[in-house]
């Protein structure tokens, strides 16, 4: 991986960033992120909330994806399955989020991503992408 020179390629998300989501390696098919827990990220009964879990892994598999081709600006998740193995961690925590690409079509990408929280396997998940090579997308939407 070690593609983190083409970083400032890579689309600023705002939720992301509100999260606190960093970009650990990217490059080849592969990307890493991490978060390191806080109480906002936290559920009920103060583990990581299943949102968080599913945002990462969500994002994780759309970073290796992007990964594979330069032009590619941005992607839209058309379906995501995740399966909980166990409570994702408590504050303080850092988890690390691990996507691969399985298989890519001109346009559509088939992922999966697992999230750990140090040695034990938090969540897994598989999803399908489709990658767009231009960011006006919110624009269109507008003018509909």
């Amino acid at each position: 991986m070690n593609n983190i020179s083409t970083l400032s390629t890579q689309p600023v998300i705002p939720f992301l960033q509100e999260l606190g989501v960093e970009i650990v390696d990217f490059g080849g098919g592969e990307g890493q992120i991490a978060l390191t827990l806080e109480a906002r990220h936290l559920n009920g009964w103060h583990v990581a909330h299943g949102g968080v879990v599913m945002t990462m892994l969500d994002n994780v598999m759309s970073l290796a994806g992007r990964s594979l081709e330069p032009g590619i600006r941005g992607g839209v998740t058309i379906e995501m399955k995740t399966s909980f193995m166990q409570p994702g961690g408590v504050e303080g925590d850092r988890m690390l989020a691990k996507g691969k690409v399985l298989h890519a079509s001109a346009s559509i990408y088939f992922c999966e991503g697992e999230l750990w929280n140090a040695d034990k396997l938090v969540a897994k998940a598989s999803g399908t992408f489709k990658f767009i090579r231009r960011t006006d997308v919110a624009k269109k939407l507008q003018q509909a």
